[in-house]
């Protein structure tokens, strides 16, 4: 349960660190359905240029997908998440968007350019960006392995215009164009490593401006990103729209399950 000043804090800021709110255990059970994960052939997953190493596993909460976990799932369903997410998102009714697993692996991990994230999402069909994501550190996060960078109040600019960078990585990302970029940063706080041991939770509005940097550490660097959004919120019809592995369109008021985690994702 988050305090009222918790919240105000995410609202001001837009985000919010959470220290120790999952254990080694919980933790070691992640890392080890990641390596399980990570080597099934699938479009779920996206893969670094060089090396072939999996960057990007999507869908580990749903148990329709080909990299579905149940130990994921419960963990999204948890009080711990689903339960804060329903406070920052001051509503009951709530779905996962997606989750996505991203898996910087020691020197070879790739950056992730300045983006807001709803600068994907509102091409989605989502109407307004009353999402919360929920990042759980399976690692250490440094500044040398390529932690989160925030600009602290960013979302208080709304949605900015985005363009789509597919030569970066191999990962296609909208991003916020460089002019833009540098204009907003010259009138803003500096931007905010986001540091934190294993088991550390932090929940982001998704229009706050925020980056990452090259994996350049002998340490891989694994997040786990839980996106919740309003039912009410919901994608609506779009051209061409994403796959459901990024843009689910399953909308069903998510029901909050237990902080066994372990046990859920035994199957017990």
């Amino acid at each position: 349960m988050l305090t009222p000043q918790q919240v105000s804090q995410y609202h001001q800021d837009g985000y919010l660190v959470l220290p120790g709110l999952f254990s080694a255990d919980e933790v070691a059970a992640m890392k080890a359905e990641l390596r399980r994960i990570q080597d099934i052939d699938t479009d779920h997953l996206v893969r670094e240029r060089s090396g072939g190493m999996a960057k990007t596993i999507y869908r580990v909460h749903d148990a329709a997908s080909p990299t579905a976990s149940p130990l994921f799932r419960a963990a999204a369903l948890s009080p711990r998440l689903l339960g804060s997410a329903r406070q920052l998102l001051d509503d009951a009714a709530l779905y996962i968007h997606h989750t996505k697993c991203n898996l910087k692996s020691a020197i070879d991990g790739s950056v992730w350019q300045w983006h807001q994230d709803y600068g994907a999402w509102k091409r989605d069909g989502i109407a307004e960006p009353h999402m919360t994501t929920a990042l759980v550190m399976l690692d250490a996060a440094t500044e040398l392995n390529g932690c989160l960078y925030f600009i602290p109040g960013s979302q208080r600019l709304g949605y900015i215009e985005s363009e789509m960078d597919d030569r970066t990585t191999a990962y296609r990302l909208w991003v916020v164009p460089k002019p833009d970029l540098l204009r907003i940063m010259e009138h803003s706080p500096e931007p905010v490593p986001i540091l934190g041991r294993p088991g550390t939770v932090v929940f982001f509005h998704c229009n706050i401006l925020h980056a990452s940097g090259h994996n350049l550490s002998r340490h891989d660097r694994w997040h786990v990103y839980t996106v919740y959004n309003r039912s009410s919120n919901a994608p609506g019809e779009v051209p061409a729209p994403r796959p459901e592995y990024v843009r689910s369109v399953q909308s069903q008021a998510l029901v909050m399950g237990g902080d066994e985690v372990l046990e859920a994702g035994r199957g017990g």
